[in-house]
């Protein structure tokens, strides 16, 4: 499976010439014996890549042509050998001319199999499955066993297993009782060691960025006095916990029940985001709404959380020197004077700022205030009192003066 060090890769790619490829394979249910429904999809959309790149002879040289034509052919032919078994699907990210081929096997989930040719690769679809798909780690506990797991993209993989051994016992308690007292407190003292130690273990694995928020699987009599020994910082990790016993759990109810949990705690940490954002941008707090106060503070440093209706679509142009966005549709960049080139879609031309700086992105669906404001909105680590006034766009041809430019170049850079 992906990597965050392998997508943070992919986000910083970029080819000039626009022929970085990106092939999401998405297997479906077979309806015959031939298997041969997705391998003539792939096809089709190889063709019409293809027709699109030659019909667009003024925005694609020879280099280009020839780059783009390189990895069609291998996309097509390994379209021939995927498997429809519906197991895993498939993220395919190549640039010939640079030499760049990458194939990743990813969960089923996606929504449709699909084929792209930008400057960037498409990254939107990789966002949405590690939104859904977390790193989680999972804890089951009892008094004196412990069994941790990893949870990547849908699968489910254990770590680790501790074991503490019941303390053995004579067959009476001793005179008037004594030896079955201390018994009882060299077992409690052993359980709160054994707590101790799983709590510590978890403590690293979040340090470590092993995985990033944690379930918790336990009887509710084990629950208090293992509470007692998270740090804090461990327990505002947790996102929730379920009823299991440590010796008896599969793996199919242990995924079940944390990706139960997970998605509650999505949605409902969604919710107050947005409520939040809405909220803080009406009181000029940490917060912003609509596509020009979102673009100026992605490009201070300033969001911390970013929201992005899930069918949202907005126009803006990018500048091909510094990488500036403006929602202005001006033909010159106000940072650096260089020529801009339009984009259709601001949702995915941001997301290779949002993953190189580990900001919190959320989806949004069906939320008529968050449609209200704009469909795009964020939560802010800081407001920087001291932002560069927006651009006074007098036309799309307007010329920026030296002093303008320098100050606008700083901006830029942050």
């Amino acid at each position: 499976m992906i990597t965050r060090e392998q997508i943070q890769e992919l986000a910083q790619f970029e080819d000039y010439s626009a022929c970085a490829l990106s092939f999401y394979f998405q297997p479906t249910t077979p309806r015959n014996k031939a298997h041969k429904e997705d391998a003539i999809f792939a096809k089709d959309l190889v063709r019409e890549v293809s027709r699109q790149l030659h019909v667009k002879p003024g925005e694609a040289d020879k280099v280009t042509l020839d780059s783009a034509r390189t990895d069609l052919d291998r996309i097509l032919h390994l379209s021939q050998e995927l498997r429809t078994n519906g197991a895993h699907a498939k993220g395919v990210f190549a640039c010939a001319a640079q030499g760049f081929w990458r194939e990743y096997d990813l969960p089923p989930q996606l929504r449709r199999t699909q084929l792209h040719i930008n400057r960037h690769f498409q990254l939107k679809p990789l966002a949405q499955l590690l939104g859904a798909f977390p790193h989680l780690g999972i804890v089951l506990v009892d008094r004196h066993r412990a069994r941790l797991f990893d949870l990547r993209l849908g699968e489910l993989t254990e770590r680790e297993d501790f074991f503490h051994p019941l303390s053995r016992r004579g067959r009476s308690d001793g005179f008037r009782g004594y030896d079955g007292g201390h018994a009882e407190r060299r077992a409690a003292d052993e359980t709160r060691e054994h707590f101790k130690n799983v709590a510590e273990a978890l403590k690293e694995g979040l340090e470590k960025g092993i995985f990033e928020k944690w379930i918790l699987g336990c009887q509710d009599t084990h629950w208090p006095q293992f509470s007692q020994r998270l740090h804090s910082y461990v327990a505002q990790k947790l996102l929730g916990r379920f009823n299991a016993e440590v010796a008896h759990a599969s793996n199919q109810e242990i995924r079940a029940q944390a990706e139960r949990i997970f998605c509650d705690s999505k949605k409902k940490r969604c919710e107050e985001a947005v409520r939040e954002a809405i909220n803080q941008a009406k009181g000029g707090g940490r917060g912003v709404t609509g596509l020009r106060r979102v673009l100026r503070a992605l490009e201070m440093g300033e969001i911390q959380t970013l929201l992005i209706g899930d069918n949202y679509v907005g126009e803006a142009v990018e500048c091909a020197g510094c990488g500036h966005l403006d929602p202005h549709l001006v033909n010159f960049c106000p940072a650096c004077g260089r020529e801009t080139r339009k984009i259709v879609d601001v949702g995915e031309a941001v997301l290779p700022w949002v993953i190189r700086h580990n900001i919190e992105l959320f989806y949004v669906k069906d939320d008529p205030e968050f449609d209200h404001v704009g469909n795009i909105a964020a939560l802010l680590r800081f407001r920087t009192e001291a932002n560069v006034k927006p651009w006074p766009v007098k036309s799309a041809s307007a010329e920026p003066s030296a002093r303008d430019l320098r100050r606008y170049r700083s901006a830029a850079r942050g």
